[in-house]
């Protein structure tokens, strides 16, 4: 039904329109009841899909990707989807409005999305006050720092989000490789990345109990890169990797849409990524887990990405396009193959 009535119709609106359009169609079905009458529909409650993973007890290994809920404003909805897991963000300090519209742009022919939304939040405090009612949905925090701060002061953006939301969150996500934020992804370079992650490892020392930090890298990233990347996970002791973010790469896309600048997500996005994942588990000696984010847009996708090497997965542009079953199937797909 999603694919042959939802969709097209979504499909023939504005992208970021639809975004809102959906988010306010599920707040309404929640209020209403209609999600908790479909919610077993999406779900599916097996022991054989629990994880642990960096001291935390999943549910299952699908994840809903960072960037669909920016502002927390809907986990709790989006969890009756079937996902084991939430990242909210990317959060910055103050709010901010990111990068002019048109900035959200599907390539249907490629079943991909570019965006250049430039980590438009409504700013970490009002993000922590939705999160304060959070009972049960296990959340990963993004954070990022604000386009104003020069690289040299990131570090206090990132702290300032790291305290505000450690008491709300289950694990941090370090957001240094959006394409949309100007230079932020030379914070990827090792001495600064060293540097920024020692430090907010530094603060998760001194908390009575600590988070797991994750770091969020990007696809273009080159082998030798890669191998500093695990090096400094190494160094700093960080909880692990997601692999990852979207890319600049064009290389292959049919679609009218292809030059616009941003980050492509999306099929296109799938071979790399689980490439990435790869070398990094392989080099590493798997010494650290790594969360698969990245062109999953069927259960094979998936089970692509966990033998690869990932400990968990997530989705996002395979979501928009494939739909809510798409989590129920990867997990009946996972069950089947143990």
């Amino acid at each position: 039904m999603y694919k042959s009535i939802i969709r097209p119709l979504l499909f023939k609106f504005d992208p970021e329109t639809v975004h809102h359009f959906s988010f306010k169609s599920i707040r309404l079905m929640s209020k209403l009841g209609i999600t908790k009458l479909v919610k077993g529909q999406f779900q599916i409650n097996d022991p054989r899909l629990e994880r642990e993973v960096f001291g935390l007890k999943f549910k299952n290994p699908v994840g809903l990707a960072a960037g669909f809920d920016k502002d927390a404003k809907l986990y709790k909805e989006l969890s009756d989807f079937g996902f084991g897991f939430v990242e909210i963000g990317t959060l910055t300090p103050k709010p901010q409005s990111g990068n002019p519209k048109k900035r959200l742009f599907r390539l249907k022919e490629d079943q991909a999305i570019i965006n250049r939304m430039g980590f438009n939040n409504g700013g970490v405090d009002a993000a922590v006050l939705r999160l304060k009612k959070n009972k049960n949905v296990l959340i990963g925090g993004n954070i990022g720092k604000n386009k104003t701060t020069p690289n040299a002061e990131a570090f206090n953006d990132y702290k300032i989000c790291f305290k505000a939301l450690y008491d709300h969150v289950d694990y941090f996500v370090v957001n240094v490789s959006s394409p949309n934020t100007p230079n932020l992804r030379e914070l990827q370079d090792k001495e600064p990345l060293t540097q920024l992650l020692s430090g907010l490892q530094g603060l998760n020392t001194q908390k009575p109990k600590q988070k797991p930090i994750l770091l969020k890298i990007a696809p273009d990233l080159t082998n030798e890169q890669l191998l500093d990347i695990i090096d400094i996970v190494k160094t700093t002791k960080i909880a692990g990797v997601i692999a990852t973010n979207t890319t600049i790469n064009r290389e292959g896309l049919t679609s009218e849409n292809k030059a616009e600048t941003g980050g492509l997500s999306g099929k296109p996005l799938k071979a790399r990524s689980t490439e990435v994942i790869r070398f990094l588990s392989e080099n590493s000696g798997q010494s650290f887990p790594i969360i698969g984010v990245g062109g999953i847009h069927s259960p094979e996708d998936a089970i692509e990405k966990l033998k690869a090497g990932a400990s968990l997965i997530q989705l996002y542009t395979g979501f928009i396009y494939e739909g809510p079953g798409l989590v129920k199937r990867i997990n009946h797909k996972i069950l089947s193959e143990q």
